[in-house]
């Protein structure tokens, strides 16, 4: 491969690891991915293994420096999911629940701590504030507070609690730094409007988890880095595994959604603004992060942040979200009987691929311009797994209506149409809350993740948002995002805002569709209607009889 300059980028999700070699330019070179285990012992419960992970990101990382040159490869970043690794005192793992010590991984997405959130929100701490208002049971304090209650002769045998992604650079390095995205955005470490940064120990005392401090924060961290600074060079044992050279710069790392609105908030694409702050981020995976940035520091309530430099340096950071999104789409369609069994002769992709085309048929049959009108009488509140943002309401539940007695593809069609028609109302009911709190119109979506694989999707985001979406060229923005960060560790470009510049690639524009705006905000209408009525069903049912 010649002389050439790479990078290599490391992305835990969900469901599988992925790796990429990066360019200089931020062109993805090759790419390889490998499946990873999760456990579900209980409702609400998904568990998973950091040796299992971890194996993973050697199997994808020696795939794609296959016949490379290791000296052209001069830096390695990672970015993951903000799950909480447990660690016994000598850095093996430990159970998080009654399980085998392999399944040491509270995944983001278990909801076992509600308990505790709503312990730590009566609180109302002053550091509450930024996240929000309330601290959501994906973040990791709650889950803390469920260990020590839960286990707690175990809670005395845990040596290292590791957000995911720094998990993955203490394996690489042996340092024992923690990423200032993680720890601002899902530990509630201070990183304040006022210039405060630290652990707040009365924080720490109110939720009963002052012992953390003991050996100065030597369990969660008391060493902070920038995602992008470098924390360490490749152990030699590490190295020698991966067939890369000892020391090879490993950047600070950071969390995956925040990866994905790294490697695309620096896109060009012509006649669209490239003010950072007149984009919104989409990050479309399992669950949607929409990522907003702007220069002050704007207090959104049920909206994660602001963080400082959590994603871009100097930059306050808003993080909203839906808790179920992709994940969403896969059980309307898996649970639907026409869905069951097209999925036993289709893979997951081709039913969508079918379910357009039935559509378009069924658009076409009825003289309509657009197939968005097709879902007139069906509507979908999508918080089957709770509201993450901007209620910030994980006792919310999915409402259709519109249901008949009808099990046949059309109607699964309609029906997956309407939810990414919710999905896209979820997005707008997001920035209503950000602009109502003091940011200004926003001017484009940026948009990334396996659900974009939909253009109908895409599509639709557009047309209820009424702005043009830009969709990267490079398909793994949140790979391009990590490898970014390990240019920078490299210091072969002079800081993050450089690298973006130079590594950021550009973007198809997908315009809205301005015939069915109108339909869309009456559909939004009744998407509003719809949590305030479930509102009304939970006062009803709550009261005394």
């Amino acid at each position: 491969m010649g002389s050439e300059i790479y990078f290599i980028g490391v992305d835990v999700g969900s469901g599988s690891v992925r790796a990429a070699l990066v360019d200089d330019k931020g062109h993805v070179v090759s790419s390889s991915v490998n499946e990873i285990r999760t456990w579900t012992p209980k409702d609400n419960y998904y568990e998973q293994s950091s040796d299992d992970i971890w194996n993973s990101c050697i199997f994808v990382i020696k795939n794609v420096v296959k016949n490379v040159n290791r000296d052209n490869i001069k830096g390695i970043g990672f970015d993951a999911t903000c799950s909480l690794v447990a660690l016994d005192k000598n850095g093996n793992p430990l159970s998080v629940s009654t399980t085998n010590n392999e399944q040491n991984i509270i995944m983001w997405m278990d909801h076992r701590a509600q308990a505790e959130a709503d312990f730590i929100n009566k609180t109302d701490h002053n550091i509450l504030k930024y996240v929000g208002g309330k601290v959501s049971l994906e973040m990791e304090m709650p889950k803390l507070l469920w260990l020590k209650r839960n286990l707690p002769n175990k809670w005395k045998e845990y040596g290292y609690f590791f957000d995911l992604p720094d998990f993955l650079t203490w394996k690489a390095t042996g340092s024992l730094t923690r990423s200032l995205c993680s720890l601002v955005c899902k530990w509630n470490y201070e990183c304040s409007v006022e210039g405060r940064q630290g652990w707040d120990m009365n924080f720490l005392r109110d939720i009963g988890l002052e012992d953390l401090a003991n050996d100065k924060f030597r369990k969660i961290g008391d060493k902070v880095l920038m995602p992008g600074e470098c924390c360490g060079g490749l152990t030699e044992d590490v190295a020698n595994i991966l067939g890369l050279k000892p020391g090879t710069p490993v950047a600070t790392s950071i969390i995956d959604a925040h990866a994905g609105g790294l490697g695309m908030i620096g896109i060009q694409s012509e006649g669209i603004d490239k003010e950072m702050s007149s984009r919104l981020g989409l990050i479309c995976g399992t669950s949607t992060c929409h990522m907003a940035v702007n220069r002050n520091a704007i207090l959104v309530q049920g909206v994660w942040g602001p963080y400082y430099s959590a994603m871009v340096p100097s930059m306050w950071l808003n993080e909203a979200g839906q808790s179920a999104s992709g994940m969403l789409l896969d059980f309307i369609i898996s649970s639907h009987p026409a869905g069951t069994n097209l999925l036993k002769t289709m893979s997951s992709g081709d039913v969508r691929n079918h379910l357009r085309s039935l559509l378009s048929e069924m658009a076409q049959a009825k003289g309509y311009e657009d197939v968005s009108y097709l879902t007139k009488d069906i509507h979908v509140w999508p918080d089957f797994h709770g509201n993450r943002s901007p209620l910030a309401d994980p006792s919310m539940r999915g409402m259709i209506c519109g249901l008949s007695i009808n099990s046949s593809e059309n109607n699964l069609a309609i029906l997956y149409l309407a939810t990414l028609q919710a999905l896209s109302y979820g997005t707008r009911h997001i920035t209503d809350a950000l602009m109502q709190a003091g940011y200004e119109p926003f001017k484009s979506l940026l948009i990334c993740g396996g659900i974009t694989k939909d253009p109908l999707f895409v599509q639709i985001q557009a047309d209820a948002m009424g702005l043009p979406v830009l969709k990267p060229h490079e398909k793994d923005s949140v790979l391009i995002g990590s490898s970014i960060l390990g240019a920078c560790a490299s210091q072969y470009f002079k800081d993050v805002q450089d690298a973006i510049n130079n590594m950021g690639g550009t973007a198809d524009v997908i315009q809205p569709n301005a015939i069915s705006k109108g339909y869309h905000d009456k559909k939004y209408r009744v998407y509003q209607r719809m949590f305030q009525d479930q509102l009304k069903y939970k006062a009803i049912m709550s009261s005394n009889l």
